[in-house]
């Protein structure tokens, strides 16, 4: 700004003169004042156009299209991130961009004035102030890279996205194609909350893809292709709640489950264990219980005999 600030002043400056001269009288209006005034402009516009001081550098020439390098990448990334928010396409959609701007980073990181008087590049753009824009700005985009987990949709060098991921969308994106096939020709003969053609013709679909992402998350907490143990990335989360929801609340479709029968007689077994346990020791007393009881009775039999004999 102070480039331009300059000549303005200067400007009006010599505006201004003339004025100060009539009011002066019509003796300081004359040649004698004029001429010197406008030497003096002369000279002032001389020393501003030699370069500020040696304690106020600007950036080298270099340094600056570092710097305008990171601020294009930090607009494409914000401008992809706000487009890709819903539905969340982060990762698949701003990788590119992500890694063109930690690339800029490190360059600016990297990089270092050719003249010997000039500063480095890396201490002018990133800590010479207190607010260290340029910090601050890749400090969140690599938090924000790290919330939605979007290693866990690529390869190791995020160089694109993993098979698995590639395969996982391919199927997402089946089973919306089948859900509105079926539903355009189920609306004409059909009331609205009846899906009874879209649960039957894309249950096969709808399973494979359930299926598939419970795999992931198997494979995501062993570590997968990605080399990252967590979360798996936000595109793909995104997708199976979307699938989900409109196949269990839109659509009321359900899918049976292959455990059913084992589930079930376990839990029968676990149900009926204590009527079992109490059954088994009613039994079981009650057997303990003729069994003491058939002594005393031969016993008394057997006093009954000895009393006889000894009175007969």
């Amino acid at each position: 700004m102070a480039p331009l600030r300059c000549p303005l002043l200067l400007e009006q400056l010599s505006l201004l003169l003339p004025a100060l001269a009539l009011a002066l009288g019509p003796a300081a209006a004359g040649e004698s004042l004029r001429l010197p005034a406008l030497e003096a402009l002369g000279e002032a516009e001389e020393l501003w156009g030699a370069g500020l001081p040696g304690d106020l550098p600007e950036l080298e020439p270099e340094c600056r299209q570092l710097l305008a390098d990171f601020a294009e990448g930090s607009a494409a990334l914000t401008g992809c991130l706000g487009r890709s928010a819903r539905p969340v396409r982060l990762c698949q959609a701003c990788y590119r961009h992500y890694r063109h701007l930690l690339t800029q980073y490190g360059n600016i990181a990297r990089a270092v004035g050719n003249s010997s008087e000039s500063h480095n590049c890396a201490k002018s753009i990133l800590t010479s102030d207190r607010l260290q824009i340029v910090v601050t700005l890749s400090e969140f985009f690599n938090e924000t890279w790290e919330a939605a987990n979007c290693p866990n949709c690529l390869k190791n060098n995020s160089e694109g996205l993993s098979n698995s991921t590639v395969e996982f969308l391919d199927l997402f994106n089946k089973s919306l194609t089948c859900f509105e096939h079926n539903l355009q020709g189920q609306t004409i003969h059909l009331s609205p909350n009846n899906y009874t053609e879209v649960c039957k013709n894309c249950n096969e679909t709808y399973k494979m893809l359930n299926d598939l992402y419970n795999n992931l998350q198997r494979m995501n907490r062993q570590g997968g292709e990605s080399g990252h143990s967590a979360h798996l990335c936000i595109d793909v989360e995104d997708a199976m709640n979307i699938t989900r929801k409109l196949w269990s609340r839109t659509f009321n479709c359900s899918v049976p489950c292959s455990d059913t029968v084992p589930v079930i007689a376990v839990s029968s077994f676990i149900l009926f264990l204590p009527i079992v346990f109490y059954l088994s020791s009613f039994l079981h007393s009650k057997q303990k219980k003729r069994i003491l009881i058939l002594p005393k009775r031969i016993q008394s039999n057997a006093s009954l005999v000895n009393i006889q004999e000894k009175y007969s």
